[in-house]
Order: structure tokens, then sequence, then C-alpha cells
């Protein structure tokens, strides 16, 4: 027997040991049910805790076990007024209360504060919070009323190691701006906002901001790595062409409802943004398939690109051997496309080939696609498909790498579905087939040629379970008895 000494670990080779099997975040509390020694690991790397209404009275506690914390999320804690003033009593210097004096003991270490939601949060906290909380990197205020435009300035004047700055609203209620429109930035707000060197994220959605506002960032945070001015207005391509020619490094941008974008503005914006990872510019409706090419050439790393509800497919009604000379873009993994009433079953055809490993594409709302072609197109297993078109009638994904989960979105949106074509999907089984079946309620024709994984015996089942089947191309395995086919074809289903 190996004495129990020869097999002991130190404690910060287990914390290594476990964050390598904690990939989700979820393994923690199954871990800490091990034993005491894993307890009081799994409470050392414990770094984020949400506050609610229910753990209010066990704060105490909580800040003893879980002596690492970095991050407090209060979003889920709807007590407005009582949080109000238990965050301004964490803020100050001398604290009594033992709840309070808990907490004190955690803020100064925090490195995120997510206020989002609580309309009663004042300057005077957010401001104490900033001064007191020496390492934050990071502020989130969406949703709030009682803050200011100036207050908000004043407080992250005071932190200049802020990394990320999300201020704004996230839909059309009132926040510093009157009657719910969108108001100014301020010249203090402004000031305070290019103080900050190190800034990498800038999250403004909702505001009215102005080309010289977008000037400004551009001279003194050239560290930009994600920009969003979702639904922003009163700024123009000058503005925004400005910013992005001198932040180069940007991977992330969100220019929804950049109503002023035409082709010709991405494809020169796109020669700056090499090292774009993903954009969105759905609602921008002078762009169409020319504007997505652009991008997919000059952006080696983009792998996620939002156009929804612009003018993709018009191009291509114009002039059909007009994109025919881009090359594949094996890089990009999710398009969203919805609402782009003008597509039809060759631009998607198209857009598969090009883009040969796509995992998500969304064609909600697109009209005019009956027919639906992506043999051999997609050539990674798809993790999320969003095509929701409910008067597609045929869809062919042969040789592609579908999955029974997918199938099981694909069929609950294209419930229409007269044809489907699944030949040599080796990710298919028989729960993949049941979903089908469950689903599409007017399927007239399956084929099955090459689907090893789903089992020969199915074939029965399918033509009972469902009466509209008029031909079924079996899978592999499968028998044709004489009088089994007599069978089906009482039921007007040819099996083959």
């Amino acid at each position: 027997m190996v004495a129990a000494a020869d097999l002991y670990l130190p404690n910060e080779c287990w914390e290594c040991i476990i964050r390598f099997l904690d990939t989700d975040h979820r393994s923690l509390e199954s871990l800490s049910l091990v034993s005491k020694h894993f307890l009081s690991i799994t409470n050392n790397i414990r770094f984020s805790l949400t506050i609610c209404d229910t753990n209010l009275p066990s704060l105490p506690h909580l800040f003893q076990r879980f002596p690492s914390l970095t991050s407090l999320d209060f979003t889920h804690f709807s007590q407005h007024g009582d949080l109000t003033a238990l965050l301004f009593q964490v803020s100050t210097s001398h604290i009594t209360h033992v709840v309070v004096n808990a907490m004190s003991m955690v803020l100064p270490k925090l490195r995120k504060i997510n206020l989002s939601r609580h309309y009663d949060i004042s300057d005077s906290l957010l401001l104490h919070l900033c001064k007191n909380c020496e390492f934050l990197e990071e502020v989130v205020l969406f949703k709030y009323s009682s803050l200011t435009c100036d207050g908000i300035a004043s407080a992250i004047r005071e932190r200049p190691s802020l990394r990320s700055l999300s201020v704004g609203r996230q839909s059309n209620e009132c926040g510093w701006w009157s009657n719910g429109s969108h108001d100014n930035i301020s010249s203090h707000f402004t000031d305070s906002l290019v103080s900050l060197k190190g800034l990498t994220n800038l999250d403004l959605p909702f505001l009215r901001i102005s080309d010289m506002f977008l000037s400004s960032i551009a001279i003194e945070v050239i560290s930009l790595r994600r920009l969003v001015l979702r639904d922003c207005i009163n700024y123009s391509y000058s503005g925004i062409f400005s910013l992005l020619s001198m932040c180069q490094c940007i991977q992330h941008l969100d220019l929804q409802y950049a109503y002023f974008l035409n082709n010709q503005h991405i494809f020169e914006l796109s020669s700056f943004l090499g090292n774009l990872v993903s954009v969105n510019l759905s609602y921008c409706r002078m762009l169409d398939e020319s504007a997505l090419f652009s991008l997919v050439s000059k952006c080696p790393s983009l792998n996620e690109i939002k156009m929804e509800c612009t003018s993709i497919g018009e191009e291509s009604l114009k002039n059909s051997n007009s994109l025919v000379d881009f090359v594949v873009s094996p890089q990009l993994k999710s398009l969203y496309l919805a609402f782009n009433s003008l597509l039809c079953d060759e631009n998607i055809k198209m857009f598969a080939s090009i883009f040969p490993n796509l995992q998500l594409l969304d064609l909600r709302r697109c009209k005019m696609i009956r027919h639906l072609n992506l043999t051999y197109c997609l050539g990674e297993k798809m993790q999320g498909v969003n095509f929701k078109l409910s008067k597609l009638e045929v869809l062919n994904l042969s040789h592609t790498r579908v999955d029974d989960k997918a199938l099981r979105v694909i069929s609950k949106n294209c419930f229409g579905l007269l044809k489907l074509l699944l030949e040599f999907c080796k990710g298919v089984t028989d729960k993949g087939v049941k979903h089908v079946l469950k689903n599409c309620t007017q399927l007239r024709e399956i084929s099955l040629r090459g689907c090893y994984e789903v089992k020969a015996n199915i074939v029965d089942m399918m033509v009972f379970a469902r009466p509209t089947l008029r031909k079924i191309i079996a899978p592999p395995g499968y028998h044709f008895p004489d009088k089994k086919g007599e069978v089906f074809s009482l039921h007007g289903c040819h099996v083959c």
C-alpha cells in the first residue's frame, strides 16, 4: 500500500487541476462536495458572486467563504433602495454594520461593477464606488434614470485604469436624455473618456454622438478592441472614418442603424479592419452583398457577420454574374441575414459555397426562399441554425455535418418542408429523423441514403407516423419484402 503522504499534492497543484476541469464554470459546486479539502480549495478559486434578494442575509458568510472574490453582480437584486444605501455605505471609509463591513473587505478587489437596471443609482454613489475600487477595470451602466452625464464623467475620471466602459440604453427608454429621445454627450463626458488611455472596450448604445466626439477618441484612445455604437445618431461617415483609420486594432465593431453607410464606405473602411473578428451592420439599408464580400476579402480573421435587414440580394437581381469572382472564405463561421426579403435560393447557394465552414446561418423572414440546396457546403458540424423559413419547401443537406440537434431546430423553423434530403449525413440518427417526422407535418419525401447511423427498421415507423409521406429513400441495410411494399402502397408511400 502506498502511504497517503506519498499521494499528497500541494493546494496550488489542486487549484490548477480544478481550473482545468472547470471549463464551463459549473463544476466547482460538485467538486466542493467531495471533501473538506476540496471545499477549501474551490472556495479559494471562486472569483465572482451574483447578489440577489435571497442571499443578502448571508453576505457576511459568503464573503468569508470566498476570500478571492473580484467581481460582484447586482443586476438580479431588486430591492433598489436598500441596494443604494448598502453600496453607499460600502464605498465610504468607516463602516460599522456587519454586512457592509464584510463587503468593504471585498470591494477594493473588484475588477467589474455592473449596476444596470438599478434606476435609483445616484451620481454620488457611482463616484464613491469608482474612488474606492482601486483595481476597477470594467463599468457597466445600462438602463438607469437617476445618473447624469456629468455624474458618470466625474466618476470615470476617478478611475483612469478603466479598460471597459458600457454606458447607455439597450432599448428606447429614458436615461439622462430627455423624453426618451437621444441626447447629446457633454464635453465633460468626452474629456473624461479620452483620459482613459488604456480603454479597450467602449459600448455606447442609443446615444447622440458627433463626428467631433469620434475624432477625439481617435486621437487619444487608440487601443480600442471593441466599439459598439448601436442605434447611435448624429454622426456621419466622416466621424467613423476618422476613428477607424486611427484605431486599427478593433476586433468587434457594431454600427447597427448607421443608415448613411454604403458599399463604397465599407470597401474603404475594411482596409483598416484587418484584425476584425465580428461586425454588426444590421439595418444599414444601403448595403448589399458587395459590402459583405469587401469585408470577408479584406478581414482575414472575420468569423461573424450580422447584416440583417439590409439590401442583400438586390445586386444579384441586377446582375447575376457580378459576384462570381469572389474566392472561398473558410474563416467565416456565423452569418446573420434575417429580414433580407430579396434573398433567393441562388444567393444562399452561392454564400454557402463561398463560406464552406458556416456553423450558424440565420435566414429568418427571407420570404423568397423556397428551395435551399446546401449540399457539400457546410464543411463543419453546424453548432447553430436559424433558418426559420416557414415557406421553405425543399431542403438539401446531403453530405453536410448536420446532426440531430441541428435537425431539431431546422424542422421546427422549416415546418412547411415537402422534401428533405439527408444523404450521407453521418451525424444523423433515428432521433433526428423523429424530430423531422414530428415537426414537418407536410413532408412528402425524405432521403436517408448513406445515413449509416439511422437504423433500417425505422422505415416502418416512418410510414405510419407521417401519413403525408409519399417517398422514402431508406437508410443502408433496409430490406424490401413484397408484403410490406404492398402495405406501404396502400398508405400511398413508395419505399426504395
